[in-house]
């Protein structure tokens, strides 16, 4: 049994630092909903997902009501679109579109994931199909979120793909031009997918899942922050290593909490428990920021030298603490750098120490990649498309999972500021280089996979 001092830290964890499992998202197979007839299969999908996941937000709140621990976001991941609607066009996936979103907000849940298509390779009809119709997708939906996986370690790097993207990227920023191109903020273009991913915008329910399946995503920035603190303001001689410790002792009670959760909210839904997804997922409120631990940590500026390092350390001991609480850790673990979604991130690109360029670094070490990153209105699909190639291109060639998410702000330029609102946050505007890649990105095709991909 935990003693009085475990007790009365978790209680101090709840109240004051921020901790909450931040999503809670069940995963549901569509594949059995497929049919030509496009309203067939609108109607399969909306009476499945009210039998599986109609009590989810009432199963959520009973068990966060139980533990008193806040649940933040309840969310539904589905079966890849491109697959449940291959052979419709784009009139009929966006019909899915509605469909989905109507669904959610009888639900009652906050986002559904799983808009997406599987492109790392090539482009089936179908998936070229949904890519094409994201701008109206994105635009005209409040609750669906979309996600591609262009690149992979074994597959290499879909440029082809990219390009297209690029184009849809500026087509939904364009159409949402009165929220700064908050569209885009929807959209995760990914290398390497996880398949049991929490997080939006790059939920999915993968091919290799159960039929119905639980994952939790468990934040907790302002609580590892605090820990670090009191560590360093406990009057003792310290380390790095010692604060790697402690971070990682932090991780796993965090963990712990995640698990105990899920497991609870899949066992009264009658689905299977999947994994615990402990990254640090930060939100605009200050004190709950990952950008606030390397301040902590004693990185002054955030972007400045020894950033890197230090973002490399935060996220080796939170995947040590979390492996060690659970064995039943995925989706991608460890801490996000959403800038728009970071307060003192956002700060930083304000003061002007974070840079594109800098941040691009620090994805090299973390567990996602350029995330909520607000970019100039005048960009052109062909620099989009290589700014992503250039993040995916990290995740390529270190066999680990890197996305984007970026918005370019229509009318806008560097500097200013980009709202998005609620969780979503805001930023300035980022800078990018004049230094064109058109050339290098009109040539298409697909980069070929590193020489590490031939491990069998």
């Amino acid at each position: 049994m935990p003693g009085k001092d475990s007790i009365l830290s978790t209680v101090e964890m709840l109240q004051q630092e921020h901790l909450d499992v931040r999503a809670v998202t069940l995963a549901v197979d569509l594949y059995d909903c497929t049919d030509r007839n496009i309203d067939t299969l609108c109607r399969l999908v909306r009476e499945k997902l009210q039998r599986t996941a109609g009590d989810l937000v009432a199963v959520c709140e009973q068990v966060s009501h139980k533990y008193g621990i806040p649940v933040v976001n309840k969310r539904i991941a589905i079966s890849p679109a491109a697959s449940i609607g291959a052979g419709h066009n784009q009139d009929g996936l966006l019909q899915l579109a509605h469909t989905l979103d109507e669904t959610a907000c009888e639900i009652g849940v906050d986002f559904v994931g799983g808009f997406s298509a599987m492109v790392q390779k090539g482009m089936s009809v179908s998936d070229r199909t949904l890519i094409q119709s994201l701008p109206r997708v994105l635009s005209e939906t409040n609750r669906v979120c979309a996600s591609v996986n262009a690149a992979s370690s074994r597959a290499g790097i879909n440029m082809d793909a990219l390009l297209l993207l690029g184009e849809m990227m500026l087509d939904a920023a364009a159409r949402t031009a009165d929220k700064d191109g908050f569209a885009c903020a929807k959209l995760c273009i990914f290398a390497n997918m996880p398949e049991d991913n929490p997080f939006m915008a790059g939920a999915v329910k993968g091919q290799g899942e159960p039929e119905t399946v639980v994952n939790v995503g468990v934040s907790g920035p302002g609580v590892v922050k605090r820990a670090v603190e009191r560590l360093r303001q406990a009057g003792v001689t310290l380390t790095l290593a010692d604060i790697a410790e402690e971070i990682k002792n932090t991780s796993f009670r965090i963990t712990r909490t995640g698990e105990l959760i899920g497991r609870e909210v899949a066992r009264l839904l009658g689905a299977q428990f999947g994994i615990v997804d402990l990254s640090l997922a930060p939100t605009p409120v200050i004190g709950d920021s990952v950008g606030e631990i390397l301040q902590a940590m004693g990185i002054a500026s955030i972007g400045g030298p020894g950033s890197t390092v230090a973002l490399a350390m935060l996220t080796d001991a939170i995947k040590k603490g979390g492996t060690f609480a659970s064995s039943s850790v995925g989706g991608m673990s460890g801490a996000f750098v959403p800038v728009a979604e970071d307060a003192a991130l956002a700060k930083a690109v304000g003061d002007g120490t974070l840079t594109l360029q800098k941040l691009e670094a620090m994805t090299a070490v973390c567990s996602v990649g350029l995330d909520m990153v607000a970019l100039p209105g005048d960009i052109s699909a062909e620099t989009l498309a290589a700014i992503t190639a250039d993040e995916l291109a990290i995740g390529v060639v270190n066999k680990k999972t890197t996305a984007v998410r970026l918005i370019p702000v229509p009318g806008k330029k560097a500097g200013e500021l980009a709202v998005f609102g609620g969780l979503f946050g805001e930023s300035p505007i980022l800078e990018v280089s004049r230094a064109s890649a058109d050339a290098f990105v009109r040539l298409g095709g697909r980069i070929p996979a590193p020489l590490q991909s031939l491990v069998n």
